[in-house]
């Protein structure tokens, strides 16, 4: 099955990233999580360090393009077959990384994907 690592996750329902683990959880998707507190979402423990992710097929962002710099070589060591970019978190910068990379760069939000089932 493929996975999903939600990055950037939150334990606070409010945000976009708890409601895409939330999500993607019922759409029977492996999800994994990476944030800056640990804790559990949905039966999915939320990590603060990506060691031991392996196979990740999707990145799903939810991190500023600021934050993000920290974690361009981190999200490039995956080697994800695509990286979702979800509204606010837009980074030409990373994008070129990632394409050289050979990673593909998707503009979109999860979340729409999801409910129009255009998700995979």
């Amino acid at each position: 099955m493929k996975k999903t690592l939600v990055f950037g996750a939150s334990l606070k329902p409010y945000r976009y990233s708890y409601v895409a683990i939330k999500r993607l959880v019922e759409a029977s998707e492996e999800v994994l999580g990476f944030g800056l507190r640990a804790g559990t979402v949905s039966g999915v423990q939320i990590r603060t360090s990506c060691d031991g992710f392996k196979e990740v097929d999707t990145v799903t962002l939810y991190m500023n393009p600021k934050r993000q710099r920290q974690f361009y070589q981190t999200i490039i060591d995956l080697n994800p077959r695509r990286v979702i970019f979800n509204p606010g978190t837009e980074n030409p910068e990373f994008y070129q990384l990632l394409r050289e990379a050979g990673i593909e760069v998707e503009v979109a939000c999860t979340l729409v994907l999801l409910s129009m089932g255009q998700y995979n």
